[in-house]
């Protein structure tokens, strides 16, 4: 394959402070390390950790100048010389760990998102609100020849996300598993990989547009927290008892703690949304006479993004997406910070 040609400048989104501008402007091309990839960045996911990054209501200092964004798909159009089991022209992805030391006890166990060196698209690395961005090359996604580079764009943290998360609640096929936020872009992912898991789904949601959608995708009792009087009664009705796990997307505190007194006897609810200064509140006697787990899951590792990308790569999950140009970033994250979004929301990084 003939070497691409590779600009000095190109079109990015950057932010100088937190809750500064976010600026569409020309941005350096930048150039890979001896390990690293440089990726051509056609679509990017937008996730409501680039709306905290951009905030900075982390308690984990961002890079600053930064480029947010760590759902990028792509091609490979140059690398390091020391990357081996790339070449140009391979389909990658970006996903929220861009690198780590892969030496540590956590990258040895396999947990490679705990490690403490670890490097963080569209956080502690420039991410893939730009048309180039680079990536370590052994943590970066293979996406396979012909795949919808928008439609995989979220499943490289939504999707790896969700399936790592529903993993982590150890259900079996036939169990019901409750979705807290279940609309949203992580939640919309989260309907699909259980299905494919064999679990039954409780969506809980609220907003217009939601219900329509969870029915879409295959989820079988939704409950509207706006309209239910009880939601915690609804649930365990709805699943004869409780869920055997609850995935808790949402952002909101009283969700998560709604969550500890639905999920079932011996079940797990799973903490996956991290809303900024959030606590986790369960009554103790209620999680000891019930023996619940509350467990939390981050990202998934290399072989969680394998099995995750397996799914939609057979047609077993598939991306509710609305494409809009990389531009327009500033009023996506708005319509987020105001509960509006249906699923994901992409960027197309030429427009």
């Amino acid at each position: 394959m003939a070497t691409p040609h590779i600009p000095k400048t190109q079109k990015g989104v950057i932010f100088y402070e937190n809750n500064g501008p976010l600026q569409y402007k020309d941005i350096d091309v930048p150039t890979p390390k001896s390990t690293e990839l440089l990726i051509n960045i056609k679509y990017s996911g937008v996730c409501h950790t680039d709306l905290h990054a951009w905030k900075g209501d982390w308690p984990l200092g961002v890079k600053l100048p930064l480029v947010g964004g760590h759902e990028g798909a792509g091609v490979v159009v140059a690398m390091g010389e020391n990357v081996k089991g790339w070449k140009v022209g391979d389909l990658a992805g970006v996903k929220w760990l861009n690198g780590s030391c892969m030496s540590c006890e956590s990258c040895e166990l396999g947990n490679e998102s705990n490690c403490p060196e670890a490097d963080l698209s569209g956080y502690t690395h420039d991410g893939t609100f730009q048309q180039y961005c680079t990536a370590d090359a052994v943590q970066a996604a293979k996406i396979p020849a012909g795949t919808d580079l928008a439609e995989v764009a979220p499943v490289l943290c939504a999707g790896i996300t969700v399936y790592k998360a529903l993993k982590s609640a150890h259900l079996e096929a036939g169990q019901w598993v409750a979705i807290s936020g279940a609309c949203g872009g992580l939640g919309s992912l989260c309907i699909q990989y259980a299905k494919a898991m064999g679990f039954r789904v409780v969506g809980i949601d609220g907003g217009e547009g939601k219900e329509e959608l969870f029915r879409q995708l295959g989820g079988e009792t939704f409950i509207d927290f706006r309209t239910s009087k009880d939601v915690v009664a609804d649930v365990i009705k709805a699943t004869n008892g409780g869920a055997h796990g609850v995935i808790n997307v949402s952002v909101s505190e009283a969700a998560i703690e709604s969550s500890t007194n639905y999920v079932r006897s011996n079940g797990t609810v799973v903490l996956v949304g991290l809303p900024g200064g959030a606590k986790c509140k369960s009554d103790v006697f209620n999680q000891v006479v019930k023996s619940i787990s509350i467990v939390g899951s981050y990202v998934g590792n290399r072989a969680d993004t394998r099995e995750a990308l397996d799914f939609f790569a057979r047609g077993m999950v598939k991306s509710p997406i609305k494409v809009v140009g990389l531009s327009t970033l500033p009023e996506v994250f708005e319509k987020m910070e105001k509960g509006q979004i249906v699923g994901r929301y992409v960027v197309d990084t030429a427009k």
